[in-house]
Order: C-alpha cells, then structure tokens, then sequence
C-alpha cells in the first residue's frame, strides 16, 4: 500500500521483514557520485600531476646522490641517502596532493596524525628502524670499507656490501654472513686490513743444550730471505720462554694484511724454520712424559689374620 503525503504524491511504505527494491534510489545515488567525481575530477587531475612532479623530483635527486657519491668511492651510501631522499620527496607530494583531493584536509592534521602514528610505528618496526640508523651511521663514519676485511662476533671474512638493513661478509671458505647492522655498531669490530701490513708470530722449540743465540740469528736471516716477507720492519727471533723440555722462540714477521697473503707466507714461514733448524743440527724437542709404574704385592693385615694365628 501506498502512503499519501500532505503534497499529494505518495511514497511506499516500508514493510517488515521484506527487502524493498526502490531503483529510484539506487539512481540518484550513483548520481550524486557520478556528480561528485565530476566535480572532484579536475582536483584529481591537479593532484596526479603534483604527485607526478614530486616522484620525478625524487628521481633526479636521488640519482645526483647517487652519482656524487660514486664519484667519491662511496656507493653504498649514495644509495642508501638517495633512497631516503627520494621517498621522503615522494611522501610530501603525496600529502600536498591529498590537500588539493580533499580541501578540508588540512597539512597540519596530517603531519599531528603522522606525529602520533609514528610513535606507534616506531615501537613496531623498532629493531629495522635501529639496524637502518645504525648502517647510515656505519656509512658516514666508515669504520670499513667495501672489501675490508673484518671480524665481529665470531665471524670473518670479506665486506661485500653494506645494505640499510644488515652488512654482508663472505667467509674465506666461501659462505655468506648477514650480520644486523646493529650489532656492528654496538659491538667491537676488529678490521683486519685497515692497514697494508700485518704482522704474524710463530712458536719453536729448541734443547736447552742448543746455541739460543746462534739459533736466533739463524732463524732471523732464513725467514727473511722469504718470498713477500716484508723487510722493514725486519724480522724478529726473540728467546720467549723456557718450558720444561725446550726453550721457545718467537719468529715475528710482517706480510700484506690481506687473509690469502699471511696464510700462503705462514706456510713457507713454518716450512723455512724446519728446514733451517734440521741443516743446523739444532733439535726441535717433544714434551716428554715419564711414566711411573710401582710394583704393589699382597701383604697380609692384623685384620686378616685368624684368631689361632694370634696365639
């Protein structure tokens, strides 16, 4: 039944429990939205060109970051700030766009709202928040380079690349280590090649009957005449310590500080000192262990005996 108004028209009236399908209705609202988009629609034009302009901006910028940076050796961060750069652009625009979309936006609204939401957003994303600062950090000071090579918590090897999140190293036998950017900061870090030599050591053994001296200077002179052994500073034989079989002596030489170069030198070191120490007859002695074995025979107690035994 219809329902007549004062003006005469009638409206349905609205029955319980039963769907009412007025497509008049339905009409006039996508009417009213299709006016609205009409009318919105040079804002929306406004405000893609805007955000169109702003990402170019951003762009640009971030390869002129990223070029400088390169020019200067330091490509790690040129990317990481030409990253930032670039979406912090990104993100003014698109709140200057969303102003123009809706004009009751306000910029102060927005940027009050991302102040409170930021709190919330650090407490979330807090550990990828401290491993980014920590690599910009990482990035401007520059403790080591890209293809250093350090140790850090038990691991080492080579710097391949520092990321905003964590620092790649590749082990000497080939593995890769991700290692949070954070933890780098905070922790000692020990960088093997921060200069062009570095220096290894080695312990022997000789009698205590041997020439210290004379094995000394013998010692010193053959590992000196060494492939890639650095002669300045020279090479070092010192008497260290006296043991309970040998005397010890300390070799101490210098090498390139990179891994493959002090390995492969160790090596013809430890060879050197063998052959140099055997052509002068100078013994290189073992510990030695001295056993004793004690001989242990049954010997009748007091308390073993019988009581007739005792009379």
């Amino acid at each position: 039944m219809a329902e007549h108004t004062e003006s005469g028209t009638s409206q349905p009236q609205d029955v319980p429990q039963q769907v009412d399908m007025d497509f008049g209705v339905v009409l006039e609202r996508i009417d009213s939205w299709v006016d609205g988009s009409v009318r919105l629609l040079p804002n929306l034009l406004v405000a893609l060109v805007l955000l169109v302009i702003f990402y170019g901006v951003g762009v640009l910028l971030r390869r002129l970051i990223l070029r400088q940076s390169m020019s200067r050796g330091r490509d790690n961060l040129g990317e990481v700030l030409g990253g930032f750069v670039k979406w912090a652009i990104i993100l003014f625009g698109f709140l200057l766009a969303a102003t123009i979309v809706i004009p009751s936006l306000k910029p102060g609204d927005l940027i009050a709202g991302l102040g409170v939401s930021s709190v919330a957003i650090g407490f979330a994303f807090k550990d990828i928040l401290q491993n980014w600062l920590a690599g910009l950090l990482i990035l401007l000071r520059q403790p080591f380079n890209i293809n250093d090579q350090i140790e850090v918590n038990g691991h080492e090897g080579t710097v391949q690349r520092i990321e905003t999140r964590a620092t790649i190293i590749k082990t000497y036998d080939g593995q890769r280590i991700v290692i949070p950017n954070s933890d780098i900061y905070t922790n000692a870090v020990r960088v093997l090649t921060a200069h062009d030599y570095r220096r290894s050591q080695y312990d022997v053994g000789i009698g205590y009957d041997d020439d210290l001296d004379q094995a000394c200077r013998l010692l010193t002179a053959a590992v000196a005449k060494v492939a890639e052994v650095e002669q300045a500073p020279e090479v070092e034989a010192l008497p260290w310590d006296l043991a309970a079989s040998w005397v010890t002596i300390r070799v101490r030489w210098w090498t390139h500080s990179h891994r493959a170069d002090v390995t492969r030198v160790h090596a013809e070191v430890i060879r050197t000192i063998k052959q140099t120490l055997d052509d002068a007859g100078i013994e290189m002695p073992s510990e030695n262990l001295l056993c004793l074995l004690q001989e242990q025979t049954e010997v009748e107690s007091l308390d073993d005996e019988t009581p007739a035994s005792r009379h």
